[in-house]
């Protein structure tokens, strides 16, 4: 069974995608690093990730010269080991003329070929995600939003409130 995963580390949230078939789940690791588990066919999240790659060509022009304001620029990419395929945060990033690199922000949990803190090379077709954080508020992220959704009440109101999540 493929598995997709999103997953919040610190002030960046995640998801594990299971084929349809498999039931959602959710559940806490230790601190801040949470899972959610969502079906791969979930609308809301091919939804989310047609979104953010409609929009990534106005993120990096705005990346590249960043407002007044705004921090802490991030892209969330697909990493696939055989049948397994993991999200991941890449912070900080920079573009390069035939794609991407820059440094994985979390640990894999389902994924052996990658480890956290490493370095990446990457392409936009991988990426499943971008965001910044603007004046304390988080922009983009739109899988983030999906999960707040999936989760219980509290956690989601604790990444809200935490995190500066306005979905």
């Amino acid at each position: 069974m493929a598995m997709r995963r999103y997953l919040l580390l610190s002030h960046l949230l995640s998801a594990a995608l299971l084929s349809a078939a498999a039931p959602m789940a959710s559940s806490q690791a230790k601190g801040d690093d949470d899972v959610v588990f969502v079906s791969e066919k979930d609308p809301e999240m091919v939804a989310a990730i047609r979104q953010a790659r409609a929009s990534l060509p106005e993120f990096l022009k705005q990346a590249a010269h960043p407002p007044t304001g705004t921090e802490g620029y991030k892209l969330k990419v697909m990493i696939t080991d055989g049948p397994r395929v993991e999200h991941f945060w890449v912070i900080p990033f920079k573009q390069e003329a035939d794609g991407f690199s820059g440094t994985l922000a979390n640990d894999p949990q389902v994924v052996r070929n990658v480890k956290g803190g490493q370095s990446i090379r990457f392409t936009s077709a991988t990426v499943t995600d971008w965001g910044y954080t603007r004046n304390g508020r988080q922009v983009g992220s739109y899988t983030v939003c999906v999960l707040l959704k999936k989760m219980p009440a509290q956690q989601a109101e604790h990444y809200r409130k935490n995190y500066g999540f306005d979905c």
